[in-house]
Parts: C-alpha cells; sequence; structure tokens
C-alpha cells in the first residue's frame, strides 16, 4: 500500500470519528423538549334580560292640508262666470262659478208648465165642490177631480225637484271654509262631472303627511300610533289617522296619512323626514346582539356552566342595534357568553374572566330597561 493511500485512510478514519463524537455529545448533553398545558379561552357572560326593543324607520313624507278638498262640478256645460281664484280666503257656500247647463232653462220650464197644470186642476175641484155639497155631481165623478189635484201636485214637486237639481249643477259653491290653493277653469270653458273646478284647503292650522310604506312596515302601524316629522332640524309630533289596506298601483306601496296639530310652519307641498316605529316588542327576553351567531342561516347562542361552553339553538325576534329578542331556546337565568373565538365548540372548556365570577350572574341582578333604537334603512 502506498504512503499516500495510508494518509487518505486515516484522515476519513479521523473525520467519522469526530462526527460520532458529536453526535453523542448532542445526545448526551441536550435537553428534552418541555410539553406546553393547552390554556382554555377567557370567556365573560351575563344573564338575558327582560326589556322592550323598539325599532324606528326613516321614510319621506309630504305635507298637505290637515282638511282639502277637490271641488267638481255635478253638471257639465260651460263656465259663465268665475268667482274666485287661486289664494282667496272663501266660506262654506260661497259661489265659485256658473255653468251654463243648457238644462236649466229646460227645467224651469217644465216646473211652470206642471205648476199651471197643479192650478188648473185646483181651481177645477173648487168650482165643482159647490155642486158636489149641493149633492148634484156623483161622488165618483168629484173623487175623480180630487185624484187628478193630486197628481198634478206631485208633477209638479218633481219637476221644481228636478229644476232645483239643475240650478244647483249650474252654481258650484265651495263645501268649506278655507284657502283656494289652486283654481283651474277661466270663463267659456267646458267642463264634465269629471272636471276638477278647483282645491280648498281648510283653514285650520294643522296639517296633515302623507307617505308610503311597505307591507313589512305597516304591519306594525295603526291609527292613533304616534310619530316624529322632522323639518329643518325641527320635530313635530304627529298621530296616524289612516293607514290603507290597497297597494298603491304606482309606487307599489301602502298609502299612510298622519296629522301634524302643529305643522302650521310646514309648507304644503313640501318634502318631510318621518320617523316611525315600525316594530316593537314589550317585556320580551333579550341578550346583545353580539352574543348570537349564526350557522346555515339558523342563530345559536353559547352559554357556560361548570366550565363547559353549551350550544343552544334559539329562536329570535326583532332587534335594534343593541339587543335582539330570543323567543326559544334559553332561560332568564342561563349565563350567556358574549365573547367570542374560534376555539369555540359545544363542550369546549372555558375559564370566566378575572373580574367575573358565576356567582356574578344570577336572575336577581335583571333589570327592565327599553332598548333605544336608531333610525333603520329608509328603504326598508
Amino acid at each position: 500500500m502506498s504512503k499516500k493511500k495510508v494518509i487518505t485512510i486515516a484522515v476519513s478514519v479521523v473525520l467519522v470519528a469526530a462526527v460520532a463524537a458529536l453526535i453523542v455529545s448532542n445526545v448526551a448533553g441536550g435537553k428534552k423538549e418541555e410539553t406546553v398545558a393547552e390554556v382554555p379561552p377567557v370567556v365573560s357572560v351575563e344573564n338575558p334580560e327582560l326589556r322592550s326593543i323598539v325599532v324606528n324607520t326613516e321614510l319621506i313624507g309630504t305635507i298637505e292640508p290637515d282638511s282639502i278638498v277637490y271641488v267638481t262640478p255635478k253638471g257639465a256645460g260651460e263656465i259663465i262666470s268665475v268667482n274666485a281664484q287661486t289664494g282667496d280666503q272663501v266660506t262654506a257656500g260661497q259661489l265659485l262659478c256658473e255653468i251654463d247647463t243648457k238644462q236649466v232653462e229646460a227645467a224651469r220650464l217644465t216646473m211652470e208648465t206642471a205648476r199651471v197644470s197643479y192650478e188648473d186642476a185646483k181651481s177645477n175641484l173648487d168650482r165643482y165642490s159647490v155642486l158636489h155639497a149641493a149633492g148634484d155631481m156623483a161622488e165618483a165623478d168629484f173623487q175623480k177631480l180630487a185624484d187628478n189635484v193630486e197628481l198634478a201636485r206631485l208633477q209638479y214637486e218633481s219637476a221644481k225637484l228636478g229644476y232645483n237639481l239643475q240650478l244647483e249643477s249650474s252654481q258650484v259653491t265651495a263645501p268649506i271654509s278655507g284657502r283656494v290653493e289652486s283654481y283651474n277653469v277661466k270663463v267659456h270653458d267646458m267642463v264634465s262631472q269629471q272636471s276638477q273646478i278647483c282645491v280648498i284647503a281648510g283653514s285650520g292650522d294643522g296639517k296633515a303627511v302623507t307617505f308610503y310604506a311597505s307591507e313589512r312596515i305597516i304591519g306594525g302601524l295603526k291609527a292613533g300610533d304616534a310619530l316624529t316629522v322632522e323639518k329643518n332640524g325641527v320635530d313635530h309630533a304627529a298621530s296616524i289617522t289612516e293607514v290603507s289596506s290597497m297597494v298603491d298601483p304606482q309606487s307599489g306601496l301602502f298609502k299612510v296619512k298622519a296629522s301634524v296639530p302643529d305643522g302650521a310652519a310646514l309648507a304644503t307641498g313640501t318634502s318631510v323626514k318621518l320617523r316611525v316605529v315600525s316594530q316593537r316588542a314589550d317585556n320580551v327576553l333579550t341578550v346583545p346582539v353580539d352574543a348570537v351567531y349564526y350557522e346555515g342561516g339558523d342563530p345559536y347562542i353559547y352559554t357556560y356552566g361548570d366550565g363547559v361552553l353549551h350550544k343552544n339553538a334559539v329562536t329570535v325576534g326583532i332587534a335594534d342595534n343593541s339587543y335582539i329578542e330570543v323567543k326559544e331556546g334559553i332561560n332568564v337565568g342561563d349565563q350567556v357568553v358574549t365573547t367570542w373565538t374560534t376555539e369555540f365548540y359545544d363542550g369546549s372548556k372555558v375559564t370566566l374572566s378575572e373580574n367575573q365570577t358565576a356567582e356574578d350572574v344570577t336572575p336577581d341582578a335583571q333589570t327592565e330597561t327599553e332598548g333605544q333604537t336608531e333610525p333603520a334603512d329608509a328603504n326598508q
């Protein structure tokens, strides 16, 4: 064996020995890996509370007079005189305009003819009354004359009624006292029973507001309910007077009208902001909104007991920004978990926060309060 090979083998042996010594040293002197104990999540809990939840919705309405009348004629014809104009103050019964119905004169002639016939029949009866009293006239003939008088009287009364109706049709009067908001006709215009002569707003200080709401919203509205009308930062109290049960064909919504007793400063036709109570639940079991979770659209709540979480399927009702109604699934005495971590699951071990113990959360600590509500979206 050559000297060069001997040196190579010797070097290799030394290297192997060095590596082996290093491995033995690491094994002998190394520390064992420490096992870290898993710490349960820390949670906060509170009891469900009985409270009232009120959900307000913001809508837009239009101001109208509290009482308003759309005046239409009872007959058709040509306008021959105009006795009012836009902005006038009128009283009930005041003449607004006259219409040449071309039937008034015919009705008058019919009435006059009937009147003459009636008077002739009465005169004829009076003449024969002397003969009848003297026994020179048969009873049947005299009764026939009396019947003719009664028939003539009825015909005259009917003709007079017809004339008065025609005359009334030709004279359009104000049905209420108030201000003429708009006057739509002038002399020589042709009108019919469908024509609008004018619009009169009642003379009272109150106003009304009309608005439209969805089926969900009107489900919580009824006549007498209070609402708030806001214009330029000023609130006005109002009360619902009408809730339509039919959908408006143009808007697809339901028409609602409310009275604004102190709305004299609100200009007719202006838009205002409304706040209405669209949903309300009184004295119901509630929990914080953030304590309710959803899985596949189904709500559930975690409750605490003896260091363990319990997953409870629940049925929920209405909610405001802070609290939600719980109809089924938990009781007043349950300790509802109000914190969240991804480590939660049914049966998982947890620890109450340092400033809270199981005894801190008891049903005796409950008080009944009213849920505070911020305005909801106007398009709801």
